[in-house]
């Protein structure tokens, strides 16, 4: 039986470590011209102020909706060769890996981008793929795919922890310890997390859901801008108690 978390009153700020910056980005959607912008500001960030320690952490959806999933990976996997970002897996990703299992749920994960990430690999779909072609599509993504693209997708956390802040793709269920979250609601949660304004046991950071603006609420901060539909992928930078998102 689970135990349950209590909501708690409000504390001290969450803080980072000491010496500690996080940059992180959620919801790149295949965006690679947006992400290669974002990494430029950090790395110019970094060499300004040269912080003691900075860790990049990705919240998911890397890939569907937006234009080029095999240069965001690409982009990705470059980033992760420097040893200080963490990568976390989104409901994309999930649903991809499905795919991988069973191809005929493909056309379910064409409807919500995955002909966008099947034509970035070089393969286009007839309107309606019957049952074979929807098989051979899957064969021949796998095939198109790169080793390392393989690899990275298959290395993806759920959750990233760093002093007082929580990192995962959509959110966690109030009233359950962060320890105890099930995968399903780290990567599909959205209106019982949302609507919540429990003290979470730390601060979560998250994606998933589109906002208009950055959400950067007492409990929690919302960094998912609909970078596939808006052109504005937010990088939110954390420091001490500072949490700034652009």
């Amino acid at each position: 039986m689970r135990s349950i978390l209590r909501p708690r009153e409000p504390k001290a700020k969450p803080r980072l470590p000491d010496g500690v910056r996080i940059y992180a980005l959620s919801d790149i959607h295949g965006c690679s011209d947006l992400l290669a912008q974002m990494l430029r500001v950090i790395d110019a960030d970094i060499a300004h102020s040269k912080p003691h320690r900075a860790i990049e952490v990705f919240l998911g959806d890397y890939i569907d909706r937006g234009p080029d999933s095999r240069a965001t990976l690409d982009l990705l996997i470059e980033r992760d060769r420097r040893g200080n970002a963490m990568f976390l897996r989104g409901n994309h990703e999930v649903f991809l890996a499905e795919v991988f299992r069973d191809p005929s749920r493909l056309d379910n994960w064409l409807r919500i981008g995955g002909l966008q990430t099947l034509m970035s690999y070089g393969l286009t779909p007839s309107l309606h793929p019957d049952a074979e072609e929807q098989a051979a599509l899957v064969r021949q993504l796998m095939a198109a795919m790169p080793p390392q693209h393989h690899s990275f997708l298959k290395r993806l956390r759920l959750t990233f922890t760093c002093g007082d802040f929580f990192f995962t793709h959509a959110g966690v269920r109030p009233g359950i310890p962060l320890a105890e979250q099930q995968e399903s609601d780290l990567i599909w949660i959205r209106d019982e997390f949302l609507r919540s304004q429990d003290n979470f046991g730390k601060y979560v950071v998250h994606g998933h859901t589109p906002v208009r603006t950055p959400e950067i609420l007492p409990n929690r901060a919302n960094i998912d801008t609909g970078a596939y539909a808006t052109g504005n992928l937010t990088l939110l930078t954390i420091e001490g108690t500072r949490l700034l998102a652009v």
